[in-house]
């Protein structure tokens, strides 16, 4: 492991002590909200450097004593069997400080945008588009994030072909980030009769939503398509010129939008383009950033096959980690917390190596 940066643990908690003084002395209302975003996040690691100089001293102290010869035996003893924890205690420290330490991705706070889309495996995969939108969806509310549907295309079996949504809360994307990829899912259909197991895909990509201080889109840059909207089931009798289309004519990037309201249509396309936009900028930096190195989790190739849900024997497998999971069905609704707290250590252990070799 790196060892820690003494002089920047220094610097924060003198950057923490002046913020504190600042906000006693009752600034602005303006200020001193700016004061408490920075208080919150200096916090948690200016709390466990002081536990540390704390535990550094005491073993310091028990060091001491162990080889003062005029302290008496059993206090000498009783020394001697704290040690190993206090240094225990140091160690664990250590590693928290180093993974909040860690340079932070910038959009970790931001909500994000979830689409999924059906890929191989017809109907089934549109069906297991609809489990995989449930779940996240389950997992959302379990964090009190509110999900919002943009857009959705139904499978003619139920499910979605595709679908796209809004997570809005504090941290979604640092908690969903590593999800985008491809799924696969292993299961007997219900129309299989011969009792035959099927395997399918659907794709996963989660964005960080952006605002418009994150991407400027210039007006000249998009083209604006009306289209008539079906009305439910595919009956046309009460279509509108509701549907949107905005292409983005640099990159490409088409997203549509056909709920009911033309002017919301547009609003939801133009924030999901943003999205895909800030997304495409910060895939570019991040290759350019790490050509010479792919973290195994945070690679963002959403080509790659991630996860495996099987069904008949209740299995979750993530291939990124070789972690496996019987615990499909607690998973499937929506408790998905012991994978992402598994992908995210992984992501935090490959950072602190490469703090390691570059120390």
């Amino acid at each position: 492991m790196a060892k820690l940066p003494i002089e920047k643990m220094r610097e924060l908690e003198r950057r923490f002590g002046e913020i504190e003084a600042r906000m006693s002395a009752g600034p602005a209302a303006d200020v001193y909200v700016k004061l408490a975003s920075e208080y919150s996040e200096l916090q948690p690691v200016v709390t466990k450097i002081r536990d540390y100089e704390r535990a550094m001293t005491e073993a310091a102290d028990l060091e001491t004593m162990l080889s003062d010869k005029s302290v008496d035996r059993e206090m000498r003893d009783l020394a001697e069997m704290e040690l190993p924890d206090v240094k225990e205690r140091i160690e664990a420290l250590e590693q928290e400080i180093q993974i909040l330490l860690l340079p932070k991705d910038s959009a970790d706070e931001k909500s994000a945008i979830l689409e999924i889309r059906a890929g191989t495996g017809g109907s089934e995969a549109a069906l297991f588009g609809g489990d995989l939108f449930r779940m996240y969806e389950r997992f959302a509310a379990n964090n009190g994030w509110k999900v919002e549907v943009l857009s959705s295309s139904e499978g003619e079996a139920g499910g979605f072909k595709e679908i796209i949504a809004t997570i809005s809360g504090k941290g979604v994307f640092s908690r969903l980030k590593f999800e985008s990829g491809v799924h696969r899912v292993q299961r007997v259909p219900e129309t299989e009769a011969g009792g035959r197991i099927h395997t399918s895909a659907a794709t996963v990509a989660v964005l960080p939503e952006a605002e418009e201080i994150d991407i400027e889109i210039r007006a000249e840059d998009i083209r604006i398509d009306t289209m008539r909207s079906s009305g439910a089931g595919g009956q046309h009798v009460n279509t509108t010129d509701s549907a949107v289309r905005i292409t983005h004519l640099p990159s490409g990037i088409v997203v549509t939008s056909s709920e009911k309201s033309q002017h919301q249509n547009r609003a939801k396309a133009m924030q999901v383009l943003r999205s895909r936009l800030f997304d495409m900028e910060r895939q570019r930096a991040d290759s350019e950033r790490s050509a010479d190195r792919k973290s195994q989790v945070g690679s963002g190739d959403r080509s790659e096959r991630i996860r495996t849900y099987n069904f008949p024997q209740g299995r979750v497998t993530d291939h990124r980690i070789n972690l496996t999971l019987y615990k499909l069905d607690r998973m499937m609704i929506g408790e998905i917390d012991e994978v992402v707290d598994a992908l995210l250590a992984d992501y935090q252990a490959s950072q602190l190596a490469q703090l390691g070799e570059q120390a």
